[in-house]
């Protein structure tokens, strides 16, 4: 009678495989391990560039640098976001770039957004797809620069204009005027969306942020998104709600123009009874 084939025996058989789908599990969880970083950078991307949104929401004016104790709040969201794309820049380089592109971009937009209103109250003008990659590409730091894509900016660009809308009603609220910048000199043979009409001259009409949402729709919905059927699914989403945030600030302007001159001289709304007796 022979012998039963003994366990050690048979894996001895299978040994030649085994190597190889050890190799495919190691790559494996090596993606699963990067793919969970570069999510959780991106919601740490994320929520810091929201809170920075919330401190910028509190400046009042246009094309004025920031004040020191908004600049000051800012810095540590600022540096987190640094701290965060330093961690994932290696993972984000070669042909990761693209592979992990779905799972970095809602970080990305949420950074331009942010980078693009800053830069906005600053100068009263829309930043550059070259100036937002290089500034992204420094927070890479020596593991290489991280690639932004046209679509993550101009997805950015589009969640920026609800800032702007929130900006300038708030403005209205509290100053009674929309927030207008002075009239900039525009560099020769360029005219960008933001700049005077008229370059050669260096006094212009003022400019308000209505007038700079109107310009900036009317090129965003010049935008072919065609060529991408997730990019061009985000593009309809996001023109929606841009043309909805133009028409609240010039429905915010009507009211406060039109209907405010109905108004007979001083004015004043209604307290309501237990609030003048408390008065």
């Amino acid at each position: 009678m022979a012998d039963a084939p003994k366990p050690q025996q048979s894996q001895q058989r299978q040994s030649p495989f085994l190597p190889m789908f050890e190799t495919f599990r190691a790559e494996l969880d090596e993606h699963h391990d990067r793919r969970e970083r570069i999510i959780k950078a991106s919601r740490d991307i994320t929520a810091s560039s929201k809170k920075i949104i919330f401190s910028l929401q509190r400046i009042r004016k246009l094309n004025q640098p920031l004040p020191p104790n908004i600049t000051k709040a800012n810095k540590q969201y600022w540096d987190t976001i640094k701290t965060a794309y330093a961690a994932i820049s290696k993972d984000l380089q070669g042909i990761n770039a693209y592979r992990y592109a779905r799972n970095i971009t809602g970080g990305h937009q949420e950074f331009i957004e942010s980078l693009s209103f800053q830069h906005y109250l600053e100068t009263q003008t829309i930043i550059s797809y070259e100036d937002a990659c290089k500034q992204l590409a420094e927070l890479g730091a020596k593991d290489g620069a991280i690639m932004l894509t046209p679509e993550d900016y101009l997805l950015g660009v589009f969640d920026m204009v609800g800032e702007l809308m929130r900006f300038a009603v708030t403005a209205m609220a509290t100053s009674g005027a929309l927030p207008g910048g002075e009239a900039r000199r525009a560099p020769a043979g360029d005219k960008d969306a933001m700049d005077v009409d008229e370059p050669e001259k260096a006094q212009g009409p003022q400019r308000n942020v209505l007038q700079d949402m109107r310009e900036l729709r009317m090129h965003l919905e010049g935008v072919d998104a065609r060529s991408d059927f997730k990019f061009q699914s985000d593009v309809e989403k996001k023109m929606g709600v841009m043309r909805t945030c133009v028409e609240k600030v010039e429905t915010g302007l009507y009211g406060l123009v039109v209907r405010g001159r109905e108004r007979p001289k001083g004015w004043m709304p209604e307290l309501g009874g237990e609030r003048r007796e408390v008065e």
